[in-house]
């Protein structure tokens, strides 16, 4: 039997959400009172009666200041966390498309019991993101029990901002990654998808350079690609551009800020034995780009659009509320009638209900009829409870002009 731990007391209302599933605390007045506790301390749950309810990794310094591991009173040791990253691996084993893939997330926070921590896999290496710094002191034997399980190559962290908008104003410069163990990985690391090579970075930048959450979106895109025309605004490293060109797009134009970005992309290009000069590769705002791409009578086929939840450039500022409308009503002056508008977004604070109102204003605004003919999310290697929705973040609307 596990040993009890230091108890908790919380409110009526954290009760409710507890017994419902969901998994985390969130500051209020009842955690105020709480003992002071060290950062990463397990501790018990417990209602007003000192009644259990769950086990949870502290973090007091966090707007969640406590994360559900279970509904039982366990020990955050090397046999339990192993029983845990073994069930997250029988997951993508059993149940992901990772068909000519070798890049894809192993263990994805709250989906997979372990909440504010993700494990992802790129070809022969790991890469551990901690969401919460209550997982810093467990680092090591999470380290070890991954090494014993799977035995990569190596092991790296990237570190994670606590301010959401560091995240989105830092460019790739800066070495976010560090080794934890093994051996260290090129500085360009080819990974596969969907049968495609891609080049990531384990070390410099935020993010790696390829979302993995957009894989199966990816294969979407190249069901539907061949001899079209195809507009990628916020290019990003070209992933998407590359899986049009790949399949057949007579012409791809990928538009970035970001002119570090877009040789990123081209070099994806080359490693797929794609001729990045039969393509266009343009640098600057999105939202300029498009005006000056309607005064040129281009028009395409297919629009993508998958803006960052926020950006700022030297002619203009994006967030994803209340900026997508604009975006659309652009976009729709350079599709064919027939053509697709593919929007996606990964912003956790708006819902399918409220993305879809910003597509109906974009197209409303351009007096153009939209109809969604395909509504997709994160892939299998995504999973999210159902006792908690925040997991459902990632909005990928395939929509018919006409």
């Amino acid at each position: 039997m596990a040993l009890q731990h230091d108890k908790r007391i919380v409110g009526p209302e954290t009760v409710r959400m507890l017994e419902l599933g969901h998994p985390w605390v969130v500051a209020d007045s009842y955690t105020k009172k709480w003992p002071v506790g060290k950062i990463g301390q397990i501790v018990e749950l417990c209602n007003g009666e000192g009644s259990f309810l769950a086990t949870a990794l502290l973090d007091p310094g966090d707007r969640v200041v406590a994360r559900v591991l279970a509904r039982e009173r366990i020990q955050l040791d090397r046999q339990w966390l192993m029983k845990r990253l073994q069930k997250s691996i029988d997951l993508r084993l059993n149940h992901a498309d990772l068909i000519e893939t070798d890049a894809y997330r192993l263990v994805n926070g709250e989906g997979d019991g372990l909440p504010g921590l993700t494990v992802d896999r790129y070809a022969g290496y790991l890469m551990v993101q901690l969401y919460s710094d209550a997982w810093r002191s467990h680092t090591a034997l999470l380290t070890k029990v991954l090494q014993d399980l799977l035995s990569p190559l190596g092991i790296y962290e990237k570190a994670r901002p606590r301010e959401t908008r560091e995240l989105e104003a830092v460019g790739d410069a800066k070495s976010y990654g560090r080794l934890l163990i093994g051996d260290p990985a090129p500085e360009r690391l080819e990974v596969r998808e969907n049968g495609l090579t891609f080049l990531v970075s384990l070390e410099r930048g935020l993010n790696t350079g390829l979302f993995l959450d957009q894989r199966r979106n990816r294969r979407d895109l190249m069901n539907r690609a061949e001899g079209k025309r195809f507009l990628n605004l916020f290019a990003y490293t070209g992933a998407f551009s590359v899986a049009a060109a790949a399949s057949g797009a007579s012409r791809v134009t990928s538009v970035d800020a970001s002119p570090g970005y877009s040789d990123w992309a081209k070099s994806n290009f080359g490693v797929n034995r794609l001729n990045p000069k039969r393509h266009e590769f343009i640098v600057g705002d999105c939202l300029a780009v498009l005006g000056d791409l309607a005064q040129g009578n281009n028009i395409y086929d297919i629009v993508l659009m998958d803006p960052p939840s926020f950006s700022t450039t030297s002619k203009s500022r994006f967030t994803t509320r209340g900026g997508t409308s604009d975006l659309v009503t652009a976009a729709l002056r350079l599709l064919s009638d027939g053509g697709l508008l593919i929007a996606s977004s990964n912003h956790r604070r708006v819902d399918v209900g409220d993305y879809l109102k910003e597509l109906r204003r974009g197209a409303l605004h351009s007096k153009c009829d939209l109809k969604v003919i395909s509504l997709l999310g994160q892939p299998e290697d995504f999973p999210y409870p159902v006792t908690f929705p925040e997991g459902r973040y990632l909005k990928y609307a395939v929509c018919v002009k006409s």
